[in-house]
């Protein structure tokens, strides 16, 4: 991989604000020639600083009205009952972010849910039938302050 510079930083930075920035508006927007943007842009997204492009949804608007970030403690930490964990995790749309954690619980999970009703439904099937986990302890998001994915680039 190589360095990313002052340029590249700014087409990162319009590029998390806006991902339908066009080729064009963006190098008008940083003052350069298109052909040398695109190479930039092609090059972020080849070098892996682009992972990809989504639109950001409203997830109340579409019945998602429950957000709850899951402590999971386990008991098992072998590498067949992890690959079998991490499998189940990969594959539930439920699950938004899933991190390995330090402190009292070895995992820290968001999860969306279209009511309490869809939550429970979600913990008995998956959360409490995951291999090795031990101990689950939801705590359910009253109100949300801030939610973005959005990094301090400059």
């Amino acid at each position: 991989m190589s360095a990313v510079d002052k340029v590249d930083l700014d087409i990162l930075a319009r590029l998390q604000r806006d991902g339908r920035l066009t080729n064009a508006r963006l190098a008008a927007d940083l003052s350069i020639s298109e052909t040398p943007c695109w190479r930039r842009l092609k090059r972020l997204e080849e070098e892996g600083y682009i992972e990809g492009y989504q639109a950001n949804l409203d997830r109340r608007k579409l019945g998602f009205g429950v957000m709850a970030f899951v402590q999971l403690t386990c008991t098992a930490h072998d590498e067949a009952t992890t690959r079998e964990f991490e499998a189940i995790i990969a594959h539930s749309e439920n699950v938004l972010a899933c991190h390995n954690t330090t402190g009292a619980a070895d995992f820290l999970l968001q999860v969306v849910a279209r009511d309490l009703d869809d939550y429970s439904r979600f913990v008995e099937r998956v959360l409490r039938k995951l291999p090795g986990v031990s101990a689950i302890c939801s705590n359910i998001s009253l109100r949300e302050l801030k939610a973005s994915n959005r990094l301090p680039l400059l």
